[in-house]
């Protein structure tokens, strides 16, 4: 076949079926743009193959079936991103959650500064070893993450995850206090 005869019934396939897939995807997809974008991915694969398709494949079943791929990815990644968000979300209200809990807790009158500076002290040194002495360089000698490392030997991913732990570890500790503990010692 000529290509500029398989260019015309190429055309012809698109005029008569986008129509329908585009009604097709929509019915799946939430907006017109993913459908758009969906058919216009599928009628672009079939441009590349276009030569061979025209001759040897059913259109109708390989374009509602190519359509309805596409439409299972974007719903497959659009599904898994919002359970990453959801799963997000449910952490920023978990730490909002305890951020509450705690300052309703915090009786600032039954402290004194001697109290929370002993109980701070004691949480400190419960850490482990490493941790303890990556987080006294970081926020009491107040060094650099990077110095640290250097210091250290080691990566600055270790320092943050040995930071992160510090973190979680005093947080649990110190809960009845960790707002105090923040401004004593973050700040």
């Amino acid at each position: 076949m000529e290509k500029q005869g398989i260019d015309k019934e190429f055309e012809d396939v698109y005029i008569r079926y986008y129509a329908r897939m585009k009604r097709f995807a929509r019915e799946y997809v939430l907006s017109e743009e993913d459908a758009e974008n969906i058919l216009q991915d599928v009628f672009m694969d079939f441009w590349e193959k276009r030569e061979a398709m025209l001759i040897h494949v059913n259109l109708t079943a390989y374009l509602f079936t190519a359509v309805k791929n596409r439409c299972i990815d974007l719903l497959r990644r659009e599904t898994l991103e919002g359970e990453a968000i959801s799963r997000m979300q449910e952490e920023i209200y978990l730490a909002l959650r305890m951020n509450m809990d705690s300052l309703k807790a915090l009786d600032v009158h039954l402290l004194n500064e001697e109290s929370i500076e002993s109980r701070i002290t004691q949480a400190i040194a419960a850490l482990p070893d490493k941790c303890r002495d990556i987080f006294i360089k970081s926020k009491i000698e107040g060094m650099r993450q990077k110095e640290i490392a250097a210091e250290l030997n080691i990566t600055v991913n270790t320092v943050e995850s040995q930071m992160g732990i510090a973190y979680k570890k005093l947080r649990k500790e110190l809960k009845d206090i960790y707002p105090l503990f923040l401004f004593l010692h973050v700040i």
